[in-house]
């Protein structure tokens, strides 16, 4: 979870024209945001461009930002997917929908989350293994609804807990379990029957 007094003050410094303190909540949250957005578009290109406006944008309204109404991530959060549902609902989403050969990966310079750098000495065949399987995972989230897809990509991904979802999606708690709960079933279901068709 990210330290709120360091936040807080990185935030001041920025409002009051500190370049470097911009540049240090440009570095905290580009890594999570761009996350949020690859997951979501399944495209590289996509989500870079879309993690772009997202700081465009974070810069013009930071002084909007209220500390009493929540976590700057959440406040980030709800802007991220502010961007992507019109982001989603200007048509350009048909990586979403894509066969699975046309599905893009991101590079090694931006790995999606949860990978993480392979020790030294892990097996070539463990590292196949391992990549497969987050291509695996990857390529059942883009199958999800996009509702179910942010519910699941902000709770397992990002680890954000339900209250901080519920603000983000402007829902309901309830709500948020709901589609958490419907995503992971959903996703399980997708990932036996590419399993099944893998073992033939």
């Amino acid at each position: 979870m990210e330290d709120v007094q360091v936040v807080n003050l990185l935030i001041r410094r920025c409002l009051g024209g500190d370049a470097h303190a911009w540049e240090e909540i440009v570095h905290r949250y580009n890594r999570r945001i761009f996350n949020i957005c690859y997951r979501f578009t399944g495209s590289s290109d996509d989500a870079e461009d879309l993690t772009q406006e997202v700081f465009i944008k974070m810069y013009r309204t930071l002084e909007q930002y209220d500390v009493e109404r929540g976590a700057f991530f959440t406040w980030v959060t709800t802007m991220t997917r502010n961007l992507l549902v019109d982001h989603f609902r200007k048509g350009k989403q048909d990586r979403m929908t894509d066969s699975l050969d046309a599905t893009s990966t991101p590079d090694e310079d931006s790995p999606a989350i949860g990978e993480q750098i392979p020790d030294k000495g892990i097996r070539p065949d463990e590292a196949q293994k391992k990549r497969e399987t987050q291509e695996a995972v990857h390529r059942a989230l883009q199958k999800l609804s996009p509702e179910l897809r942010e519910a699941l990509i902000l709770r397992d991904l990002q680890d954000m807990d339900y209250r901080e979802i519920a603000l983000s999606l402007k829902v309901p708690e309830g709500t948020v379990k709901s589609r958490i709960n419907r995503g992971r079933t959903e996703l399980a279901r997708l990932l036996s029957r590419t399993y099944k068709q893998v073992m033939g």
